[in-house]
């Protein structure tokens, strides 16, 4: 089973008050960061985003991300209704200097959260990619994922990925660049609720592959979100 790093906001705010025992640390934090942003709640409407009450972004519309965007090391964020003050997620973020991070807006309207992902964007090896998994389907049990060859029946191979829950989001794998097949089932069976058919990987790039709802609040059918971290 491979390990999976679970995203805690309060965690990281401890590190935080940490890093400000010295100096040194508090003038790094007033250098810049670079956060994407990702609508990935399936009945909410299209968002407003604002930094430290600026808005950044508009019209935001569900399965949609923005490029990174240039913001300070430590913000407030308010996700709110499109052209509306109704606002759905109200955040402060303490996010590493000069790296990169995302913050995806997910789960149900009534239950909206701010995932926020620590993206390692170092390119890799020579002939590889780098592809990390996140469970974004509110609607979607503790997951498997295969991670195979196009025509690979899963039947006869043990999961890449194995009990995921919402939220969970894998360490990056890297591999070698070629065509895949990435199948979600439910943890311990076979029953594919999700299938990327083939997915060509070029060397040097880096995916965030997240599983969805469809749009609403029916859950299916479920699919795919591929973030194009690093080309």
């Amino acid at each position: 089973m491979k390990k999976l790093s679970f995203i805690f906001l309060g965690i990281f705010l401890l590190g935080f008050t940490t890093a400000c025992d010295d100096n040194d640390n508090i003038v790094d934090l007033i250098d810049p960061s670079f956060l994407r942003v990702v609508h990935l709640s399936p009945d909410a409407p299209p968002v407003d985003v604002e930094v430290d009450n600026e808005t950044v972004l508009e019209n935001v519309s569900y399965t949609e991300s923005s490029p990174y965007l240039e913001v300070p090391a430590l913000l407030n964020v308010k996700v709110k209704a499109a052209g509306t003050d109704t606002t759905v997620i109200d955040q402060d973020l303490v996010l590493i200097p000069n790296d990169e991070q995302t913050v995806i807006a997910a789960n149900f309207l009534a239950d909206l959260e701010a995932l926020l992902l620590f993206d390692d964007n170092t390119p890799p090896a020579e002939g590889n990619v780098k592809v990390r998994a996140v469970h974004g389907a509110p609607s979607a049990p503790n997951v498997d994922i295969y991670v195979t060859s196009p025509d690979a029946d899963i039947e006869d191979t043990e999961p890449t990925l194995t009990n995921i829950p919402f939220l969970g989001v894998s360490d990056y794998l890297e591999v070698p660049a070629a065509d895949y097949r990435v199948k979600v089932t439910p943890t311990g069976t076979k029953t594919v609720v999700i299938d990327s058919g083939t997915v060509s990987l070029f060397s040097g790039e880096i995916r965030t592959i997240i599983a969805r709802n469809a749009p609403g609040d029916e859950g299916e059918p479920f699919g795919f979100l591929i973030l194009e971290d690093l080309n």
